[in-house]
């Protein structure tokens, strides 16, 4: 039986950023999420003043990932160790592999990543989309890695929406937007967003400026937007719920 969710992620903290509030939302409601992350962001800041050395930052990272995901509900966390920066390095075979055996074992009926621009177009959120996508048809096809599991079919892919999850909140003006096809009411687990967020300690200049500076509304820690890469077709949209037409 499919679990649920599987978000594949580059970096500790993407999740944070925009799935936090999704991931608390359907653990609460019974559904096994998991979580995959392709590097240990050993190449981030640290903080000021830094939390970590160098040396010690991908040991401190992992112990926010693990942190935050445990306040969103995330069942199972995931961590590959390719190196931050370079993940476009990454041995396709390999990481085909890895994210194969991680939807065959989870058999998730979403994945959610990032969408081929990266959102932002870091390198490598746009790495971690084209692994992704790689490896979902790869996980569904009984020719590829047969010792990676029984094969698996993902119901829907789904990308982060092209508004930057911190620029903006108001329902209807996002409702507007193209490209906002799932608009999720997070609102009764926006404390858990914001303590996920505030997990990241190393990278807490970014996280206070894009969140939590002057000025900005505490709204936007209430909806979370996203757009289907592919699926049964939506009957309206933004629908509010992932799982809608499944």
């Amino acid at each position: 039986m499919p679990h649920g969710l599987l978000l594949i992620t580059a970096h500790p903290d993407d999740e944070s950023f925009f799935g936090a509030g999704t991931s608390a939302r359907y653990a609460e409601a019974g559904v096994r999420v998991a979580l995959v992350c392709a590097t240990l962001g050993q190449a981030g800041k640290a903080g000021d003043p830094p939390v970590a050395t160098p040396e010690e930052l991908p040991r401190v990272r992992e112990q926010e990932l693990r942190a935050a995901c445990d306040i969103a509900g995330i069942a199972l966390v995931g961590v590959l160790g390719h190196h931050d920066k370079h993940l476009a390095e990454a041995p396709p075979e390999q990481i085909r592999e890895e994210l194969v055996r991680v939807i065959r074992a989870e058999r998730p009926r979403i994945v959610i990543t990032f969408d081929p621009n990266g959102l932002n177009l870091h390198p490598d959120h746009i790495a971690i989309s084209r692994f992704a996508s790689d490896a979902i048809a790869a996980a569904a096809d009984p020719r590829w890695l047969p010792e990676a599991g029984a094969p698996h079919r993902v119901d829907r892919l789904v990308w982060p929406s092209p508004v930057l999850p911190w620029e903006e909140s108001h329902p209807d003006r996002l409702r507007a937007r193209a490209g906002v096809d799932f608009l999720l009411d997070i609102s009764r687990w926006r404390d858990r967003k914001e303590r996920a967020l505030r997990a990241h300690r190393s990278q807490h200049l970014s996280i206070d400026r894009l969140w939590f500076a002057p000025g900005r509304s505490p709204d936007i820690l209430s909806t979370e937007a996203f757009r289907q890469g592919f699926g049964p077709p939506l009957a309206d949209r933004p629908a509010g719920d992932l799982f809608a037409g499944l």
